[in-house]
């Protein structure tokens, strides 16, 4: 049976590697739409146009079980559409900011997202259901996701950039001082050691991938048969340079054209 893993690029990777452990025996289809990375630079009306289109083409292919949109900024956006046209169990990547607001000691909050993920009003709503007690400051990076993928491809990084973008997240009121960022992009937990070391002060960068795998495992009607599948990648702006293919390749996926 398989499993439709979709992100804008490779950071959903980091929902695929927990998904393997909760879900052994399927076949997971992973989507990158890199022909339209980055999300956060697309008008939502076209982005949820394109979206749908793309998602029509892959569930007519591959017949999932079960689509994980392994996105925040997706997310967002197509999940109401995607549940109105398909009877598919659907799993979203949404901001952890109720586990936040009930685990934070201080009270300081920082969401660490893309632009498009601090602009929309479900982001907010989540705020000011789960975290009216909380102060917590929506941080939107303009270049974090794509240099997490520079770093996963390549290992390189640059700090003063990345320093620069998770610098907002860190606020000191009167000694109340941030002690959980939420990642609210799946592409961010890559960097996690990196903005460890950056970090003025340590917090817990909250990582969502697991609970996100843990929660598609409970919708899931019947459990996969234990057998040895060949997991799968395709992405939208066609087959990818070798360095992506390595990657790849190291998580175990076939790359189709």
């Amino acid at each position: 049976m398989t499993i439709l893993v979709f992100d804008s690029g490779i950071g959903g990777l980091s929902v695929l590697r927990e998904a393997r452990v909760l879900m052994p025996g399927h076949k997971f289809v992973y989507v990158g739409d890199d022909a339209a990375f980055p999300y956060g630079d697309w008008e939502e009306g076209a982005l949820v146009e394109r979206m749908m289109t793309v998602f029509d083409g892959l569930i007519e292919r591959h017949a999932p079980v079960l689509i994980m949109v392994a996105c925040n900024t997706a997310s967002t956006l197509i999940l109401p559409h995607l549940r109105a046209r398909y009877d598919i169990p659907i799993v979203g990547t949404v901001p952890a900011i109720k586990p936040a607001a009930e685990r934070t000691s201080s009270g300081q909050v920082s969401v660490l997202a893309t632009p498009g993920t601090v602009q929309r009003d479900y982001t907010r709503s989540l705020v000011s259901e789960f975290a009216a007690q909380v102060n917590v400051r929506l941080v939107g990076a303009e270049h974090l996701a794509k240099a997490s993928e520079n770093f996963m491809l390549t290992g390189d990084v640059d700090e003063d950039l990345i320093r620069s973008e998770i610098a907002e997240c860190f606020v000191d009121r009167l000694g109340a001082k941030t002690d959980i960022v939420v990642l609210a992009c799946t592409h961010y937990p890559f960097l996690s050691q990196v903005f460890r070391r950056l970090a003025p002060w340590p917090v817990d960068w909250l990582n969502p991938a697991e609970a996100i795998a843990r929660h598609a495992k409970t919708l899931l009607k019947e459990a996969g048969e234990v057998e040895d599948v060949q997991d799968i990648a395709e992405f939208t702006a066609g087959r990818p340079q070798p360095d992506m293919l390595r990657l790849l390749s190291g998580f175990g996926l076939k790359v189709l054209d």
